[in-house]
């Protein structure tokens, strides 16, 4: 499957979800990370420093075998800390929608205290309505010669990276104990962020200690919170925890 994974900054998808992109990687799907902003400026790192680390923590979710498919990334570049909800900004998610031709979209989950997440989530909520109309052309995405067909993604999955102190309520766990070593690398690549030498120094191990708590809600090691606005077809039971 096409999988495009929305986040307002480079490290949000990988603190939400990283140890899912890897699993899904390493199952063969065609994984994009979209980052609306180059995160930058923050209090440590800048464009320069971010982009970079946003690269490395890709590489580390990319499964290395033979025959697979490294996770791919891409940059909006639209203004940090001023991403607003625009029919210019839907459009050009929603090229990036078609050009990926993405069957399951992944955003933040929509209560959130940051308001670039907030954005970012009814921006990607509206795209996916706007990338299956027929009879409009929309931005074909930086790197890309052209787009594909209109298309409506099946599946929107919300993934959290809230600023909110909340607790997930979530419709699903995934089990990622296959890959929590990798995403902890992912998170670790933002050294500007995440440094010794940063008021977020221990987050590593608070956001480790989070998917222990999540694994242990479905029997296993580490476990990655998810929730739905609309019901998740089953065919069976066979894939349950």
């Amino acid at each position: 499957m096409n999988i495009l994974i929305i986040g307002p900054h480079p490290d949000d998808q990988e603190i939400g979800m990283g140890g899912t992109i890897a699993l899904l990687a390493d199952q063969g799907h065609s994984v994009l990370l979209l980052d609306m902003t180059d995160g930058s400026p923050t209090p440590h790192g800048d464009r320069a420093s971010r982009l970079p680390e946003a690269a490395q923590a890709a590489r580390e979710l990319s499964p290395t075998g033979p025959g697979t498919h490294p996770v791919r990334r891409l940059l909006l570049d639209l203004p940090n800390r001023r991403v607003e909800h625009s029919i210019e900004a839907r459009h050009r998610v929603a090229g990036v929608i078609r050009a990926h031709q993405a069957q399951v979209l992944f955003m933040p989950y929509p209560q959130d205290a940051h308001p670039d997440h907030l954005a970012v989530t009814r921006i990607a909520e509206d795209a996916r309505f706007d990338a299956k109309l027929t009879k409009i052309e929309m931005p074909v995405p930086p790197g890309y010669v052209g787009i594909g067909p209109p298309l409506y993604p099946k599946w929107v999955i919300y993934y959290y990276c809230s600023h909110l102190r909340q607790v997930p309520d979530p419709s699903f766990i995934m089990d990622t104990t296959s890959t929590q070593a990798r995403k902890r690398a992912s998170i670790a690549a933002y050294a500007t962020q995440f440094g010794d030498h940063t008021h977020n120094a221990g987050l590593l191990e608070r956001f480790e200690r989070e998917d222990a708590y999540f694994g242990s809600r479905i029997g296993v090691g580490f476990g990655e919170p998810f929730w739905m606005r609309e019901p998740l077809g089953l065919t069976g039971l066979a894939s349950l925890a």
